[in-house]
Formats: structure tokens, sequence, C-alpha cells
């Protein structure tokens, strides 16, 4: 199949799918009311609730924290597996009918609850052992998510060494373009024209001098640097870094994007993976296995975490949030396509020239150089197979790097609220020492293969989509509105994700990797005892419609 279909129909529908299930939602599911004032101008504090200039900046903030490496490692992996149909079905239908429903709710939700995270939230909607439960898995979740993506980008300045420059040096670039819009009233567009001049000058720098450590623990050094960079981005005020760091970052993905769609359709190469491509006996089935590897491109629970963590606190306007949530999703798909297409065209699946066979290069060098060689394929009659290499893994990186940020900040609030305001841990109310014992905590993770942690934090992941499906289900029949389109992905994911999670613990302890399983264990029955109150919430609501009648 030439790769040019498939792109094509791929955004077409996503398209459709914005223009029409997005804008279903907003109106007949969740009945939003845009004259609404919203919890950042409510509760705007200078830190964390600060409503952002433009919808465009928060946009850049929201997409590139829920990105990171799960829309391009998920899909890499699972078409090696399933091949491409599936995993790219799993993409276009899920990222419109359940992933897009789920961000979206998870905002509106924390919208209508003072810009509440998630976890709070149910406490409202279905009852308080509910939140405390909810928090403490959301807080180990976050805590693998935080290891798991300072390990991926702290691989990338290994491998990729003429990344380095320009992947730090885009945290100073972002400090000055928050400083221009913020303090020094620099209009938008000149002020993001000397941010793009900047990276466009740390890119060709990072080529000219390569930054190379010649010694044995330097991925050690890199995950150790990177963690604390996680930490002072989650303590500073939002607009000084998180808002112009993750804007950029965006703007760094439409670019990356055009310019892997513009060289699709230049260069339009066969798909040259299998269609389909059946598990052998005994190994993961492509369900659930693939629905947990591709996370980020469909669905995500971490999306739900930005959305009522961050997001909610800085929107300014109701009308916006369809387009931030919904909107983000759907791109999140796009860039999920191209990985796809990346690989399974821009490489050979077999006979091709020496590294250059995607199986191959997969294993001897990673996923992520993967889909770097195969983007740099896809853009060569553009910019050159090399440049287009390093464009891939910088585009990743600056992705990685914002979720890292994000997800640690995320992290900070929840050790407040279980810590410090659950269990009145005054000390857990400074933002200093529950940044701390975020990032320590990560850390104890972190310091291993990453490759070994993704299953359990693709599962995790799964899960809080389930989880915070289920909440918006309850809180919408509560409220005697439609709760079916949340309800039945919720109750895909949950099955999908708790049978995932079970089977990984297995795996996990012939391995011998008893932390992992001791983590998965965790995870499991905090997911189990939550679904029981969902359940037990969700048919208290219907017995009240019910009785309504």
């Amino acid at each position: 199949m030439n790769s040019l279909w498939l792109l094509l129909a791929g955004t077409c529908a996503l398209a459709a799918g914005y223009r029409y299930y997005a804008a279903f939602s907003e109106k007949k599911i969740w009945g939003v009311d845009h004259s609404r004032e919203t919890p950042a101008v409510k509760y705007g504090d200078g830190l964390d609730y600060m409503p952002a200039k433009h919808w465009s900046i928060l946009f850049g903030h929201h997409f590139s924290s829920i990105a990171g490496a799960g829309p391009i490692i998920g899909p890499v992996v699972a078409c090696a597996m399933f091949g491409w149909g599936p995993a790219a079905l799993w993409v276009v239908l899920g990222s419109i009918f359940i992933g897009g429903i789920h961000d979206y709710s998870a905002l509106i939700l924390s919208l209508r609850h003072k810009g509440k995270s998630v976890g709070q939230v149910s406490e409202a909607v279905i009852n308080r052992r509910c939140r405390l439960v909810f928090s403490i898995f959301l807080w180990l979740a976050l805590v693998l998510i935080v290891a798991v993506f300072a390990a991926v980008t702290a691989q990338t300045l290994v491998v990729q060494p003429e990344i380095v420059i320009p992947t730090l040096g885009l945290i100073p670039i972002a400090v000055l373009l928050g400083l221009m819009v913020y303090r020094w009233n620099v209009k938008q567009l000149p002020a993001t024209v000397v941010a793009l001049l900047l990276m466009a000058g740390s890119i060709y720098a990072g080529e000219i001098f390569p930054v190379r450590l010649a010694f044995p623990q330097a991925m050690v050094f890199w995950t150790a640097l990177l963690l604390v960079y996680a930490y002072i981005a989650s303590v500073v005020p939002v607009n000084l870094l998180l808002q112009p760091r993750d804007y950029l970052s965006m703007v760094v993905l439409f670019l990356g994007l055009l310019l892997g769609y513009a060289g699709v359709f230049v260069s339009h190469p066969k798909m040259s993976a299998p269609f389909y491509i059946k598990a052998p006996a005994g190994s993961a089935g492509l369900w659930p296995a693939m629905f947990v590897l591709i996370a980020c491109g469909a669905i995500s629970g971490f999306h739900a975490l930005v959305s009522s963590g961050t997001t909610s606190k800085q929107l300014a306007h109701k009308r916006d949030a369809k387009r931030i949530t919904f909107g983000g999703m759907l791109l999140e798909a796009a860039m999920s396509l191209l990985a796809i297409i990346s690989v399974c065209a821009g490489l050979f699946w077999s006979g091709g020239p020496e590294g250059m066979v995607y199986p191959e290069l997969a294993q001897k060098s990673g996923w992520i150089v993967t889909f770097g060689k195969g983007y740099g394929n896809l853009t060569a009659p553009l910019v050159g197979a090399a440049a287009g290499t390093t464009i891939a893994v910088f585009l990743l990186n600056s992705f990685v790097m914002t979720t890292l940020d994000s997800a640690t900040r995320i992290t900070r609030y929840l050790t407040e609220e279980i810590f410090g305001e659950s269990l009145k841990r005054k000390k857990m109310n400074n933002k200093y020492v529950s940044g701390a014992i975020s990032t320590a905590a990560a850390a104890g993770l972190a310091f291993g293969s990453w490759q070994v942690i993704w299953p359990v934090f693709g599962a995790a992941n799964q899960l809080i989509a389930a989880l915070v499906l289920l909440t918006a289900s309850v809180y919408l029949l509560q409220k005697g509105r439609p709760s079916l389109y949340t309800l039945l992905p919720a109750l895909f994911m949950a099955v999908t994700t708790v049978f995932a999670l079970g089977s990984g613990m297995v795996v996990f302890w012939r391995q011998k990797a008893y932390i992992l399983v001791a983590v998965s264990a965790a995870l499991l029955l905090l997911s189990c005892d939550m679904l029981k109150e969902a359940y037990l919430a969700l048919a208290a609501a219907r017995g009240t419609r019910a009785g309504g009648r």
C-alpha cells in the first residue's frame, strides 16, 4: 500500500472526528457554558493558577506535555510486533472515540471543581476513600512516568550527542521567551521569531560541537541532571518556564510534523512492513498488548493529569477547552500516524541496506534511533537524511523534556494533596519539600532500564484513563447527562489494562524483577478498589435517576 493513502485517510478521519464528535461532546454530552468564569481567572495566584495570555500558548503547554515519547515509541514497538494495520486503526479510531472524549472530560470535570486534579474531583463525585485511593494510584503512576521519561531523554543524549546543545539550550531560550512576553510586553509573534532563531542556532551549534561524554556512567549522569532540572521546573512559576517552553516545543512539533507530512507527499514510499503479524504462541497477543503499548497516540491517562493538573489552572476561556484537549489528542494521533509511516515505509522490513532494516535496526540501536532513521529517509528529498534524523530526535527530545517537567510538577501537587492535605503533614505543603520527595522517588526507578519499566508505565497509564472515564460517567449520570459515551470506553480500558497488568506481573516474577512485581501489585489492588467504589457510585446514581422518574 502507498503510504500517502494511509496518511490522507487517517488525517481526514481525524479532522472529521474533531469537526463532528468533538462538537457533539461539547454540546450534547457536557453542555458547556462558555460564559462561565474559569478557575485560572477566579483563583489566580501568580504561581499555579495563571490564565495564559493566548490560547495558543496554553495549547503549546498542553500538547507538548501530553505528547512526550509515547505517540512515537508506542507505535514503533507495536508495528514491529503486530503490523501497521492494527496500530493505525487503533490510533485513528481510539483517539477519536476514546482518547478525545477522555481528555476533554478530564478538563471539564476539573473546571467544574475549582481546577482541582482528577484525584480530588473523585472525592466530590464518588467519595473520600476513592479520592485517597485514586491519588495514591496516580502518585505511583506519575513516579513511573517521570522515571521513564528521564531515562528516555538521557538515552537520546547519549546516542545522539548532536542533540545535547539544542535540548539543554531550549531551557534558557524558553525563559527568555517568557520574560519577553510576560515581563517586557513584547508581542507574541516577534518574541516567537527571536526564540526560533535562537533554537535554529542551537541546532547548528549542536552539529558542530556534539557533546560526547566519554565515560561509562554517561547515562546515569544525564538522568541525574535531567531529574535536577525537573525538580527546578516543578517549583518555579508556570509563566517563567513551563508555558514558554511548552509553547516552543509545540512550534517545533508543527514544523516537524509539516516536514514529515511533506516528505510523505514527495517520496510517498510503499508500506514495507506487514499489515498484520500474528503473535507467536506463548507471547503477548494483539489484545491486550497493543492497547497498552500504544498509549499516548490513542488514549492516555497522563493526559487527564495534565488537563486537570496544569491546563485547567491556566485556561482563560471555556470556549478554548475543546480545541486544546480534544484537538490536542487528535494532533497527537496525527504524530503517531507519521511515526507508523516513518518506520513501516521509511525503512525496509527485510533485504534492505545495513542499518535500514526496521526489525534489525530496532534490535541493535533502539526504538528512538529507528524512528529517527525512518523519518530521515522520508524527509531526505527535502533536507537530507542526516538532517532529517537529527530533526526527528530533537523533536522527540523536546516533547519528552516537557512531559518530564509537567509530570514532576503534577507529582508535586499530588504529594501535597496526599501527605499535606489528607494526612495532615504540614511540611509536605512546602513546594520545595514535596518536589524533592517526588523527584527522589522517580530517581529510585530511573537508574535502571527504562525498557523494563515501560510495560508497567503503559498499563498504569491506561488504567488511569479507565478510572477517569469512570469518574466522568458517574458525574454525567448524577447530572442527568448522557453517560454511555464515557462508560463504554471506560469498561473496555479497565478490562484491557487490568488483564495486561496482571499478566505482566507473572512475567516480572519469572524475570525476578521483584520491585516491578510489587509496584504492579500495588497498582492492581488500588485500581480494583477504585473500580469497586466507582461501580457502587454508578449503581447509586442509576438508582437515583430511576427513582426520579
